[in-house]
């Protein structure tokens, strides 16, 4: 077998090229997902990890996860596609611009932006996490921590989402409005 001659590195590498892919595919369908199912994706990077590290133990006793987790990757995509669609205005984009929010009142207490859009309201859990339902709550609370989002380029939003992501934790809950 060809693992028992490559090093972490090695298998890390391998592991982006070949099996990530394959695990990333169509993320943003996976947002609507049971919390069940996206676990079974989950698990499956848990394990490759666990046979990259136990072949070939890092020097750490502890070592921080070398890759971001499914979810963070999921959410930065996500971040990533709503901006284009709220804020560059990509046509086949389109049908995914949400409302800009009206604030009826604006307190010390509440995070508000001018870039802030409605977030659908619905009592049904699997319409709560639908791309649309999440994406908006999501993009209500990063563009209240990121200014300027207006003017920003793809890989600016990318890099400032990717912050804005590792400084919340995983699995990130949103409070629905």
């Amino acid at each position: 077998m060809v693992a028992s001659l490559l090093d972490r590195g090695g298998k890390l590498l391998l592991y982006n090229a070949r099996i990530r892919p394959y695990l990333e595919y169509a993320v943003l369908s996976w947002m609507s997902c049971v919390a069940s199912h996206t676990r079974r994706v989950v698990n499956i990077q848990r394990r490759t990890l666990r046979l990259v590290d136990a072949a070939d133990p890092p020097a750490q006793p502890k070592p921080a996860s070398p890759l971001d987790s499914l979810e963070h990757r999921r959410d930065v995509a996500a971040l990533l596609v709503f901006h284009k669609a709220q804020v560059q205005g990509v046509p086949y984009l389109a049908g995914l611009r949400q409302p800009p929010r009206v604030a009826a009142r604006s307190t010390r207490t509440v995070l508000t932006s001018g870039d802030a859009v409605k977030v659908p309201r619905s009592r049904a859990s699997q319409h709560q996490r639908t791309f649309v339902g999440r994406i908006s709550r999501m993009w209500n609370i990063f563009t209240a921590a990121v200014p300027h989002i207006q003017e920003m380029n793809t890989q600016s939003v990318k890099l400032a989402a990717n912050r804005w992501r590792l400084s919340k934790p995983t699995p990130l809950t949103l409070v629905i409005p």
